[in-house]
């Protein structure tokens, strides 16, 4: 072999193998730029959300979650089911990055998290009756034996707001703690026990009500509440809110929201999304 030709080859392999690196060293790049965000789910609110540590989250939220994630590539989203008490905790600690449960903006959390202006869904609180019972609105629950509710829980703050909106008008909610499945419940309004539960409707109970064939149907909402992503609030985390900000007013704008609200909870909730 000559000199000329053996010095080329060795040129040629120089070139190749530096090539190599510099491939190898821009994918290394590429994937330190994907940031990975821990995210808190509902472990136990299907349709909503459901899916325990280990298992990969279901549901409307998850859904809503990869498709913002898709538009997003900068991120990683990492989902994980906690309980309800676990994920605002973990979120403050910074045990996660973000949180999805169907969670209303408020004061203390504005103060404690950084929320994105745009909703995730909308909880639409409705009452559940039979078809017979004559019942559409809340004044119609005057003298009737409501489904007893969760004491400090978001249906027994409604319902205390709305008495004392109309103080003309009592109907008569108790509170209990007794954690008894809204399946139930509705079998206990179909069977007489009560006459009405009042209750957020992306819970999955119009597929229990179709599924179990009960003869139970919904009110228009009663009341509609936004609901809300959580952010661990730290400067890092400021971009990554105006980008779900972002992505949440493609996806509502595109229909992809109201595809996934279909699915899920068999309405369209984006249409109460203020």
């Amino acid at each position: 072999m000559s000199f000329l030709a053996s010095t080329s080859r060795r040129t040629f392999g120089l070139a190749v193998a530096g090539l190599t690196l510099a491939l190898a060293t821009a994918g290394l790049a590429r994937a330190d730029d994907v940031r990975t965000i821990k995210v808190a789910t509902s472990a136990e609110s299907k349709p909503l959300s459901w899916g325990a540590i280990g298992v990969e989250p279901q549901g409307y939220e998850p859904d809503v979650l990869k498709a913002i994630n898709a538009k997003l590539p900068q991120y990683k989203f990492l989902m994980e089911g906690a309980a309800d008490i676990a994920q605002e905790t973990g979120l403050a600690t910074g045990k996660y990055d973000m949180a999805t449960g169907g969670y209303y903006r408020a004061p203390a959390r504005e103060k404690q998290f950084l929320i994105p202006e745009s909703p995730i869904g909308a909880s639409l609180i409705k009452i559940y009756s039979r078809k017979d019972s004559g019942i559409k609105e809340m004044k119609d629950l005057v003298g009737k034996k409501i489904v007893p509710v969760t004491a400090g829980g978001g249906i027994y703050k409604f319902a205390n707001a709305w008495q004392e909106k109309n103080p003309d008008t009592q109907i008569e909610v108790t509170a209990s703690s007794a954690g008894i499945p809204y399946p139930d419940r509705l079998k206990e309004v179909e069977n007489g026990k009560y006459d009405a539960l009042i209750l957020p409707s992306n819970l999955g109970e119009q597929t229990v009500i179709d599924q179990q064939k009960l003869e139970i149907t919904a009110s228009e909402p009663a009341a509609i509440n936004n609901t809300f992503i959580l952010i661990h609030r730290s400067e890092e985390n400021q971009a990554l809110s105006e980008g779900i900000d972002k992505a949440l007013k493609e996806l509502k704008a595109d229909g992809t929201l109201a595809k996934l609200s279909q699915k899920w909870f068999g309405e369209d909730i984006t249409s109460y999304m203020k």
